[in-house]
């Protein structure tokens, strides 16, 4: 389910400024979509304001997201390599931001056992560390096993 719903929601930069800045750039192409509102990556923002950096799951991966209600329009995803870190709070370096953005309680859960799928994965999740390029990372999030 993840590969299909990221597959063409991947950047790849070299550096941002903030970890605010990573999360309104890991949001832009689901803006552009209308998948979600800005409302929404504000309110993502908001959280980690209000409840720390809990939301960096495995090192160097952050999963901003906030509730659908906040402003969900369609269940939708997208990955954000940063070839630099970025610090998130409480000084946790990040490469990985992946926003996450479930219409309804059914099909978050179905999209976190998807992604639990690949955040297990470390060969995978060493070789998207590595990687430069969004046609890199779609490949690997594609292969098998």
């Amino acid at each position: 389910m993840i590969n299909e719903i990221l597959e063409n929601h991947i950047m790849v930069v070299e550096s941002v400024d903030s970890w605010q800045e990573s999360i309104k750039l890991s949001a832009e192409k689901l803006l552009e979509k209308n998948y979600i509102t800005q409302n929404y990556v504000e309110a993502a923002i908001n959280n980690i304001v209000k409840n720390g950096p809990y939301i960096i799951i495995i090192p160097k991966v952050a999963i901003p997201h906030s509730r659908p209600e906040d402003g969900v329009n369609e269940t939708s995803a997208s990955l954000l390599k940063l070839n630099k870190p970025v610090m998130y709070p409480k000084d946790n370096p990040v490469k990985v931001v992946l926003m996450l953005a479930a219409a309804d309680k059914e099909k978050h859960l179905k999209m976190i056992s998807s992604l639990t799928d690949l955040l297990s994965d470390q060969e995978k999740m060493a070789k998207i560390m590595d990687a430069t390029l969004v046609e890199e990372i779609v490949n690997i999030i594609k292969m098998n096993g």
